[in-house]
């Protein structure tokens, strides 16, 4: 007997399937893609259960659910349903990666880290992280990665601090770590924070500058900035799509451009497929799994 194809069931709950993820999908390897869109937390059990029941036990290495959307906790929680619907000895793999943030999350941090180490002989550990753009899902996954690794990170509110403190709250019940929120809705409070800021997540959205040249002149405890927006403007200021640990103009700190983690990004997203399509026992992955696949892969 051949061997059982590889299907792949993507799970949206919004009203279209990412482009993105279904190529990354079929060029990783798997032959029967079936994207499900507009799908709710209560339908994730009864579609795993028809996923698994439907073929053998040991057939169930071979099929695997993927969840995207743009929530990070739904999508988290979609992942946690699907893992609980499992009967044993019927299994299935699972892997979250809504918006594409946490594959990109972690490559920014992986990035980030490695010029830390590089470039001065530091890690993640104790460093003061600043991240604009924290309450989107690629600010909420770095976040947490970071923290998890012993950085002190702060998520700045550019509009209501309550939003970055209930994903602090969020981030603390779910994973034990404990962020900062901070507000940076002033010129004077955005000041003080990138002024005593180590790292910088520029995070915000697409064209979206959060950190200007007058902004880097006062951040003299800047060690690195990372930019994951390759749309115009900038997220950072003179910031180079390719730049990798190179120095930016008008501050003495070290830039980590949209490309260069976009490398990393979709070699960790396509790299997490490919370990799915060929584990030989099921697989679940998250921003977690990922910022360990892209560390090896930047090592």
């Amino acid at each position: 007997m051949s061997d059982p194809r590889t299907i792949l069931h993507m799970i949206e709950p919004n009203k279209h399937m990412s482009p993105f993820d279904v190529n990354m999908a079929a060029d990783a390897g798997y032959k029967t893609i079936v994207p499900y869109t507009a799908v709710t937390l209560d339908e994730v059990r009864p579609l795993v259960q028809d996923a698994i029941f439907s073929r053998p036990p040991d057939y169930g290495v071979r099929t695997g659910f993927f969840f995207g959307g743009k929530d990070a906790i739904l999508a988290l929680d979609m992942m946690k349903a699907a893992k609980e619907a499992l009967v044993p000895p019927f299994q299935l793999s699972t892997f979250a990666d809504p918006a594409g943030s946490f594959t990109t999350a972690a490559a920014m941090v992986a990035c980030v880290e490695k010029v830390l180490k590089l470039k001065m002989g530091r890690s993640l550990k104790g460093t003061k992280i600043a991240i604009f753009g924290a309450t989107g899902v690629v600010g909420f996954a770095s976040s947490i990665i970071s923290a998890l690794e012993g950085a002190h990170v702060q998520l700045v509110a550019h509009r209501g601090v309550d939003r970055v403190i209930k994903a602090a709250a969020v981030s603390k019940e779910r994973f034990g770590v404990d962020l900062e929120p901070v507000a940076g809705e002033t010129p004077e409070q955005k000041n003080e924070i990138i002024a005593n800021a180590e790292v910088i997540y520029a995070a915000a959205a697409a064209g979206v500058q959060v950190v200007s040249k007058e902004d880097k002149a006062i951040a003299k405890k800047l060690l690195v900035v990372a930019d994951v927006n390759a749309v115009p403007p900038p997220g950072v200021e003179g910031m180079d799509l390719f730049m990798n640990g190179e120095q930016l103009p008008h501050c003495e700190a070290l830039g980590v451009g949209p490309l260069a983690i976009g490398d990393i990004k979709y070699k960790t997203e396509s790299g997490l497929f490919k370990q799915m399509i060929n584990a030989t026992e099921a697989q679940h992955y998250d921003f977690r799994d990922a910022f360990t696949l892209a560390r090896e892969l930047i090592a």
